[in-house]
């Protein structure tokens, strides 16, 4: 089973905070103080929390052995690269840097998060948020941890940080040569953006974006390049899911599809396709985006949410709906991250940290809608959510 929130006590004050999964420090909203939870912690918790401490000493085991951490050499050259060719595509090689993973697994993934380090608009929650999703794909979708490539500020390899040209990179070795029973994830986490649309192809008159920790000097990455690097390469029987955690990210892939519910259950496919025919779909694969809100809408930090800015809403509203439903659909999914995040009495009979943290989600009233489209229209109450 996936591990569950916990509460945990404030290293300086003793308030006792609510902790989404594989949290690494806490913020404490009483006395605005962030203490690590690497340290022992109080005994007298520890019998309630077995299942808990078992998974905290299996992530330790990770963290020791690199699991979420660089791998491949430290701080190599930009001429240590190796070579992919795509098959029977008649393009020519492209090249990798020497520590991105080997592992061409039919399940693999890039976790973008970016923290913006040292800035005005720094974000605290995005590098743990890859950390809950590769423990998230591995435990739960079992994707093979040689297959999962983490792009964050973290990283000691230069070509593991977030710049624009390492997610470019990453974003085509996650496509390179796929083939049909292919998996593949691409999960980003942090800032994104809105630029007016000049071609006329957007519906609301403006192109999403996503920001690169470069993106005051390099730009950002925009809607189109999105859809042109991840989802056009994708070949029949192949499939990719986009979890993107931004602001403005609604469509931020692009796809031809938008779905809309209604608070009561029923759903609507719109019709997203540019006005100008520019083909916006796959090479015969599937690609679906859950996005953490709609074009016009703001994503929000845990901070917001229970006071220790570790996760997204996003990510911890996609983990407790599949923890909580298996063998979910597309529309229980969406549904029930909007529960969480509105804060709605959806899951009658659960108690503890997430109870309590459902009751803070309430409180605060956050305005996000995560927000479903794809390259093809299906019914969300009868497909699976399988990655």
């Amino acid at each position: 089973m996936f591990c569950r929130s916990r509460i945990e006590p404030c290293g300086v004050c003793g308030h006792r905070v609510l902790v989404p999964p594989l949290s690494s420090t806490l913020y404490c909203n009483a006395c605005h103080t962030t203490t690590s939870l690497q340290s022992s912690h109080d005994s007298a918790a520890r019998p309630r929390h077995g299942l808990l401490r078992h998974a905290r000493g299996w992530l330790r085991g990770m963290f020791s052995n690199g699991g979420f951490g660089s791998t491949g050499s430290v701080g190599s050259s930009s001429s240590d690269y190796r070579q992919l060719v795509h098959e029977d595509s008649g393009r020519s090689a492209m090249s990798w840097p020497a520590s991105f993973p080997t592992d061409r697994a039919k399940k693999r993934a890039v976790l973008v998060g970016v923290s913006y380090s040292f800035k005005s608009y720094q974000l605290r929650g995005t590098v743990n948020d890859v950390k809950c999703m590769r423990y998230f794909l591995c435990e739960k979708f079992q994707f093979p941890n040689d297959s999962i490539l983490m792009l964050t500020e973290e990283e000691r390899d230069p070509k593991r940080v977030p710049t624009k040209e390492n997610i470019r990179a990453a974003m085509r070795w996650l496509v390179c040569g796929n083939q049909p029973g292919d998996s593949l994830v691409f999960h980003f986490s942090g800032h994104g953006s809105q630029k007016l649309d000049l071609s006329g192809d957007e519906v609301d008159g403006y192109a999403e974006t996503l920001c690169p920790v470069d993106y005051e000097d390099k730009g950002v990455i925009l809607d189109d390049e999105l859809n042109a690097t991840l989802v056009r390469p994708l070949r029949t029987g192949v499939k990719l899911h986009a979890i993107i955690d931004s602001c403005h990210s609604g469509t931020v892939l692009d796809l031809p599809y938008l779905c809309r519910t209604s608070r009561g259950g029923s759903f609507q496919w719109e019709d997203h396709t540019p006005k100008s025919g520019a083909f916006k779909g796959t090479s015969g694969g599937l690609a679906i985006c859950i996005s953490g809100c709609d074009d016009s809408q703001s994503a929000q930090d845990t901070q917001t949410l229970s006071g220790s800015a570790i996760t997204g809403a996003m990510i911890y509203s996609l983990i407790y709906a599949v923890e909580t439903d298996p063998g979910t659909t597309y529309g229980r999914l969406l549904s029930n991250m909007r529960s969480v995040i509105r804060g709605a009495d959806a899951f009658v009979g659960f108690s503890g940290p997430v109870a309590s943290f459902l009751k803070r989600v309430l409180s605060y009233g956050i305005k996000q809608e995560p927000q479903l489209s794809a390259s093809e229209i299906f019914d969300i109450y009868r497909k699976p959510f399988l990655l």
